[in-house]
């Protein structure tokens, strides 16, 4: 075995071990990266030749985390590994985010990239090695690529920068951002912050790209001593340079007029489009034998550079729109009304009707992952369905696209929801129209729609898509952007954020050199599109609701000594429950540093009062010389036995019922039945109450 090792060296002493040669040795690619205790396994497999009729690379990447690798046995009835969870999906999406670009544009060979968490460290965050392991596994292979690349994450803790934070360094950072790139050219940028400024996210991206250049170096010099530096050759596209020719002759300036008509209806775009190649395609016959797929790839190359030419000769977009210019904007709240909260947003044609639904603690998402076991209080949840785009297709449930859109917009909002809210919040995207970033439209109907149903978020936020058109000397940043135009354009960035500052994003790039002169403007222009259409929202609402609407559930929050938790839980939950079915109320109780949180929700305000004074009456502290109205449970020949508090049962002596002398218990109090009685002993050494009814009866002048 040729066993090859490479170490990176991380600035406080760290370091990353990259292995290759000892595991996987079938696959055209493999290495092994090692951080403490965690070590992720990537391959790479592709095949040699494409598929026919296949004009695109069919690369595939999963990233998988094993539970063994913890130490843990799956949950369910199987206990094994099942179908990717969201977060293994999100952590797939940011690698292949990174890698498909680098691949060259006419290479179509089936490719697929594996990447396995088979040891776990709970303090090293495997996400961010993932790109590297997956890039070193392909930088040993014969596969074609123009990278290699990496991903770090940097996270800024108390002013100061990290890369690679530890999970409890990273909870307590206030930008959190993962960048993929090149040792040339940032690829991929995403992240979640705590309303920043333009100047900070710009500044970590710069020293997680300094790192990237270190771990591209160290890569270059595995795959050297591997003796894996040759390339395999192939040949996936043949191309007909005469038809080429033709396509560019007679439909350049016809593409030109098209575009110079700047059509807003995305429909009667298309069809414009799709009406001129179809006229192109008429002069020949079944004779000529002409390829039609290489007559649409000649087509689409060519009106992506008359697009672009046009749009940077005369700074005016595909819909007539100034460079800065965004589409008109309506929005409306409560227009569901079932929901707890509601709001249709419309930018363009893009649309979006959220709903939130407030739940209790019982609704929260349980998590069971190989790293982490425990429950989420606030979801997210995005769906694009095929008719918002005009398109018929099977529903196959959410895909990595519905997944990492939602995961944005989720990471836009959930640092603005109250860290004391008692609700499980869930928040759903529908997505009715789409041309261009429906994600932030989520955001902004989101966060109406949190508003509309009282949740009192700290602030509202505001998301904008930002595009690039650059030809190596010139570049125009858009703002708002097309489907068009972010397909025919060189990024799609999207920011998001509140008036003080961003709270995420998202970028990926189609094109090598973008300079930080071109970042800070896209940033500068996405401050300003954020400002305009937090106004536009403002229109409809500008602060939550301060009351929730009738039919949302109600909820109370208790805290308690903790010593009182069993006493309202009772034995086997006999009291909980009893107060549950009695007053309709749902409870939960969780002890909360040394405290016992007490939630109580109810459908009606009757609902939670009698919850509360149940419940308050189990923990309340009985004091001499208060009075109760209690029920007898018992009778005695002494006397009777009287529940005066939830749980608290006191002696009622014979004595103490009259001012006169009570002979026997016989007809004078019957069991259940409320009588009024006051406190008047609490014995010291056994903590029994005994009470009095004669207290509070008029004392006569003369006592028999």
């Amino acid at each position: 075995m040729n066993i090859v090792t490479k170490e990176i060296l991380l600035e406080d002493g760290r370091k990353i071990t990259i292995e290759t040669g000892k595991l996987a040795k079938q696959a055209h690619g493999s290495a092994v990266v090692t951080m403490g205790k965690t070590m992720l396994l990537a391959t790479v497999v592709s095949n040699y030749e494409a598929r026919e009729g296949v004009d695109f690379l069919p690369l595939s990447v999963d990233y998988q985390e094993k539970f063994a690798s913890a130490g843990r046995i799956p949950g369910g009835f199987l206990k094994r590994e099942g179908r990717l969870s969201d977060y293994e999906i999100l952590v797939s999406r940011l690698v292949d985010r990174v890698l498909r670009p680098l691949f060259p544009s006419d290479y179509h060979a089936e490719t697929q990239v594996a990447i396995t968490m088979i040891s776990s460290d709970a303090s090293v965050m495997p996400d961010a090695l993932a790109a590297l392991a997956a890039s070193a596994a392909i930088s040993v292979s014969d596969i074609p690529f123009n990278g290699p690349i990496s991903e770090v994450r940097v996270g800024r803790l108390d002013g100061k920068f990290i890369v690679n934070p530890s999970k409890e360094q990273l909870d307590l950072c206030d930008i959190d951002i993962m960048v993929g790139a090149s040792a040339e050219n940032i690829m991929m940028v995403e992240g979640e912050m705590k309303e920043v400024s333009e100047a900070e996210m710009l500044e970590a991206m710069k020293i997680a790209h300094d790192e990237i250049k270190k771990h591209c170096a160290v890569q270059l010099e595995l795959a050297a001593a591997a003796g894996k530096t040759a390339k395999r050759e192939y040949c996936h596209e043949i191309h007909d340079e005469a038809l080429r020719e033709k396509v560019n002759a007679e439909l350049k300036d016809k593409i030109a007029e098209l575009v110079k008509r700047r059509i807003t209806d995305k429909k009667e775009r298309s069809a414009a489009y799709a009406a001129l190649k179809d006229e192109f395609l008429s002069q020949f016959t079944e004779e000529d034998k002409v390829n039609k797929t290489l007559v649409g790839v000649y087509f689409h190359d060519l009106e992506k550079d008359v697009m672009r030419d046009i749009v940077l000769d005369e700074k005016i977009r595909l819909d007539g729109r100034k460079l800065d210019q965004i589409r008109p904007i309506w929005s409306e709240v409560d227009y569901l009304p079932s929901a707890h909260g509601s709001a249709v947003f419309t930018r363009g044609e893009t649309q979006s009707l959220t709903t939130v639904t407030l739940g209790t603690k019982l609704d929260e998402q349980m998590i069971d992952s190989a790293m982490y076991k425990g429950v989420n209080k606030f979801m997210l949840h995005y769906n694009f369905p095929a008719f918002s785009t005009g398109e018929a297709r099977p529903n196959r449930g959410p895909g990595r696209r519905e997944v990492g859109h939602g995961n944005l917009a989720y990471r836009a909002l959930k640092g603005m929801i109250p860290e004391d809210s008692a609700y499980t919040i869930r928040v759903v995207s529908d997505i009715l129209e789409s041309n261009g970033s429906s994600s932030m439209a989520t955001v902004c109907a989101g966060t109406l729609a949190l508003m509309d149903a009282g949740i009192q978020i700290k602030a509202p936020v505001s998301g904008i898509a930002m595009g690039l058109i650059s030809d190596g000397d010139r570049f125009v940043v858009l703002s708002d952007i097309l489907g068009d135009e972010d397909h025919l354009g060189d990024m799609d960035f999207k920011v998001t954020g509140t008036d003080k500052g961003i709270t995420a994003c998202q970028m990926d790039i189609k094109i090598g050199g973008l300079s930080y002169e071109i970042l800070t403007q896209a940033l500068e222009q996405a401050r300003q599109g954020r400002a305009h259409i937090l106004g536009e929202m403002n229109k409809t609402m500008t602060a939550p609701r301060t009351e929730m609407k009738e039919h949302t559930p109600r909820v109370e929050v208790i805290v308690i000594e903790k010593e009182f938790i069993g006493a309202i839980i009772g034995p086997g939950g006999k009291i909980i429950q009893e107060i549950q079915a009695s007053t309709g109320a749902t409870i939960t109780i969780e002890e909360i540093d040394g405290k016992g949180r007490v939630e109580i929700f109810g459908t009606n305000k009757e609902v939670i009062d009698k919850a509360v004074a149940r419940v308050k009456g189990i923990v309340s502290v009985p004091e001499i010389g208060d009075e109760y109205v209690g029920k007898v449970k018992s009778i005695m020949p002494y006397g009777a036995f009287v529940e005066f508090m939830p749980g608290k049962d006191g002696l009622l002596h014979i004595s103490e019922l009259k001012w006169t002398r009570v002979e026997k218990m016989d007809g004078v109090l019957e069991e259940g039945e409320e009588i009024k009685v006051k406190l008047i002993e609490i014995d010291p050494r056994t903590g029994k109450y005994k009470l009095s009814r004669k207290a509070l009866l008029p004392k006569p002048e003369v006592v028999e």
